[in-house]
């Protein structure tokens, strides 16, 4: 559906360099990543924006690279939704049909605008103009506006990161909406990782304007390639270590901090690091209450509760993010000693 080959864009202080993406024909498609990664430079370019200093954009099967946006079909939702000031809501989603369908009569532009206004449930708004709008209400226009010229694909830069959090539920259920009943392509940058997480079919990660990984969310956010995107996605827990034995996949890894991981893995033996996620290690009073096959005894040294969770610190190198009601249950204090259990499955393992 989309590919992107090779591209490379210079704009002197910041660059896209060797972007090589492909995402397939009604994918929800996300690209996460830090502020000033990149992400809406290169879906800028995706739309035509800019035209790469070399490499390549491809839409279904066709070079666009050089093509101008307007003849790309794809539509464009901005953080700061761009709605037309001067024009009422049913003006401003039928102002991309005036400009596409040149051919369409006024009639038909009119009740394909009330088609969409009553479908995204905002018919309501009709003559209400922007400055009059909630956040909200205004990117539910702009959403709109984007799918009234049925484009085949939808590009959306951080399309939610000016709401609050309720606001950002809801919408984020009509994108799905938006996809599964239109079956558009649509490729969303944020630098959410709930969103990333709540909408993708697949992420790529995006830093300092390359990609560094593309997976599933499991894959990005268990399975992580390094130490640098492990941070990024919140995992605290790296270890270094050494695989001194693996048995029918099973490695035995000695890590720095004193003591034996297993892990599943296929490395045979040498230098690694060790990533665990923090909310997959379960703490309990003493060993053998889990069945999961690490079991390490630690200290606690931190206790910082964060929101309804309680993230705990350990004296041997682990994090571990509980909930309250567990806490409460064990009675952690600082300079307890628990047990920290964690299956081998969720201990991921890269070359050290």
């Amino acid at each position: 559906m989309i590919e992107v080959r090779d591209l490379y864009k210079d704009w002197k202080e910041f660059a896209l360099n060797d972007i090589n993406l492909e995402i397939e024909k009604g994918e929800y498609f996300v690209i996460l990543g830090p502020t000033g990664a990149g992400k809406t430079l290169l879906l800028e370019t995706i739309a035509g924006f800019y035209i790469p200093d070399r490499g390549e954009v491809w839409i279904e099967g066709d070079d666009v690279t050089i093509l101008p946006p307007e003849r790309r079909r794809v539509g464009f939702i901005y953080q700061d939704y761009s709605l037309f000031p001067h024009l009422n809501v049913e003006q401003n989603i039928e102002f991309g049909l005036k400009s596409r369908k040149k051919s369409a009569s006024q009639d038909t532009n009119r009740k394909r605008v009330k088609e969409i206004m009553d479908w995204l449930s905002i018919s309501h708004l009709a003559n209400r103009y922007p400055a009059t709008l909630s956040g909200g209400e205004q990117q539910k226009v702009a959403i709109a506006r984007a799918i009234a010229i049925e484009p085949s694909i939808l590009l959306l830069d951080e399309p939610l990161s000016a709401l609050d959090r309720r606001t950002k539920d809801y919408l984020r259920e009509e994108l799905k909406r938006v996809k599964e009943e239109f079956g558009i392509t649509m490729v969303h940058v944020t630098h959410d990782q709930t969103e990333a997480l709540v909408l993708a079919d697949r992420i790529a990660v995006m830093m300092k304007g390359r990609i560094m990984q593309v997976g599933t969310p499991h894959e990005i956010f268990n399975k992580p390639l390094n130490e640098e995107l492990a941070d990024f996605v919140g995992i605290e827990n790296v270890l270094c270590g050494v695989v001194r034995n693996n048995v029918n996949g099973i490695a035995e890894i000695e890590v720095d901090t004193g003591g034996t991981i297993f892990a599943v893995s296929e490395y045979p033996g040498g230098a690694v690091k060790v990533f665990i996620r923090p909310e997959d290690i379960i703490l309990s009073e003493s060993r053998g209450v889990s069945s999961a096959r690490n079991e390490m005894m630690g200290g606690i040294t931190e206790l910082h509760d964060i929101g309804p969770l309680t993230r705990v610190k350990m004296d041997i190198g682990l994090i571990a993010l509980i909930t309250k009601q567990s806490r409460e249950s064990l009675g952690l204090r600082n300079g307890d000693e628990v047990c920290a259990t964690f299956k081998a499955t969720s201990v991921h393992v890269v070359s050290g």
